[in-house]
């Protein structure tokens, strides 16, 4: 008999006792995986991705993006973790950085059967007299192919939307050349515009299939009714109704609340002997309470992490503090599909006539990097060039503002930003 945790909660690895297949996305992911293509999972955080792809495809090589990553550190990552040797180089300018050791001639071989048996070929930086095996190098897209190929598994790239556009850009290209030696790929990430891959690289067209994991009322209803029969245990449908409302049309966010109605709050630990029914509407009152509150730390970093990027903006500190005053402030709706730069710019413009709509795509691009600015915080929110709009990348944000009373920076940025006159415009090199 499985314990409460067992049944509800996030976690990385999937849960059969409260996993549900919504619009039969298991078979359709499957029938995918069997033909010559590259797959793309789109959907925002803790949507489940990661779940399906766990249910379809249990053995992967799994490359984590992190913001600042470029196309070939995914490929070190996957190297990596087939144990096969690669040279180690990152080329900035003149220089290349690495393990090179004797007498400074890099060349090293493939292991085990992930040999290639291709001919070696070199590079040589004209500024360091160092040879560079181009044979198991990670510029070298056949020798990626047949390694992964040779694994007898597929790479997936999770958290797409964290690497910069020319990086995203690089790995559409590569995708295509990967296509050609067999070698197909499963990326996973958040974007709202459809086939996002192919608008990047048209040759793509053909070769891979986008799938979207959402999810409706009635199929977070499924995966509440799924976990309490496992649990032998009832909710109220007032409770019920409140969770699901709140979660967002987010599993990760209706497993958390669940969690902690069912074990913290109803005491609930593990499957009941005889079937107990929660319906004290205080126990979900508690259980949203202190998900917001567990919330605080995540959300107090990222308004301090953002506030001292703007205030490093200098002469422009007072757009992004009215843009950022405008996105905390905008609809569920707008943060879940786009909030539209039209909107921003009509709402920051009315407070501030000074700032220029062209100037606010500048701002709105580098909220990504304001957000990580030396620390390791996920995206909260991001811009999408391609729909021209700000989203929500942690739909945790709509439930914290609902349920945690935060006075946000941005208001009083903006105001320290009247008095010195901060409003000039944004470069794109600033």
């Amino acid at each position: 008999m499985p314990f409460t945790c067992d049944v509800f909660g996030v976690s990385p690895q999937m849960s059969d006792y409260s996993y549900y297949d919504r619009n039969e996305l298991d078979t359709k992911l499957s029938r995918l995986l069997r033909r010559q293509t590259h797959i793309a999972i789109k959907g925002p955080s803790k949507c489940g991705k990661s779940w399906l792809r766990q249910k379809c495809l249990e053995d992967a090589l799994i490359v984590q993006c992190r913001i600042g990553m470029n196309a070939d550190d995914i490929y070190r990552q996957c190297l990596s973790s087939l144990h096969v040797a690669f040279n180690v180089q990152r080329q900035t300018q003149n220089q290349i950085s690495g393990e090179i050791s004797g007498n400074a001639e890099l060349k090293v071989p493939l292991l085990g059967n992930a040999n290639t048996g291709l001919a070696g070929s070199y590079m040589r930086n004209s500024s360091i007299d160092t040879g560079i095996d181009y044979q198991t190098s990670v510029e070298n897209l056949e020798f990626i192919a047949q390694s992964i190929n040779q694994s007898g598994k597929k790479m997936v790239i999770e958290d797409f939307h964290y690497l910069g556009k020319e990086a995203r850009r690089k790995l559409s290209y590569d995708l295509k050349t990967l296509w050609d030696y067999g070698c197909f790929v499963i990326i996973i990430g958040v974007w709202t515009q459809t086939n996002l891959l192919t608008s990047m690289n048209p040759d793509l067209t053909g070769r891979i299939e986008e799938l979207e994991v959402s999810w409706s009322d009635n199929d977070l209803e499924r995966v509440i009714e799924k976990g309490c029969n496992a649990l032998n245990i009832r909710i109220d449908s007032k409770i019920v109704e409140d969770m699901i409302q709140d979660s967002f049309g987010n599993i990760g966010i209706l497993q958390s609340l669940l969690l902690k109605l069912v074990e913290e709050q109803a005491n609930i630990e593990k499957t009941q002997t005889y079937c107990s029914i929660i319906t004290d509407p205080c126990f979900y009152v508690n259980a949203a309470k202190s998900y917001a509150n567990q919330l605080d730390g995540l959300y107090q970093q990222f308004a301090k992490t953002l506030s001292a990027g703007i205030r490093q903006r200098k002469n422009s500190t007072g757009i992004y503090a009215l843009v950022m005053e405008a996105v905390v402030n905008a609809t569920d709706d707008e943060l879940i599909h786009g909030f539209s730069r039209n909107k921003i710019y009509e709402i920051t413009n009315g407070k501030e006539p000074r700032i220029q709509k062209g100037n606010l795509k500048t701002v709105l691009i580098k909220l990504a990097d304001l957000q990580e600015a030396g620390s390791r915080l996920s995206l909260v929110i991001s811009y999408d060039e391609s729909i021209d709009a700000v989203f929500a990348v942690d739909l945790q944000l709509l439930f914290y503002r609902k349920h945690h009373t935060m006075r946000w920076p941005w208001e009083e940025l903006a105001e320290e930003a009247r008095k010195l006159s901060q409003f000039e415009e944004e470069t794109e090199e600033g």
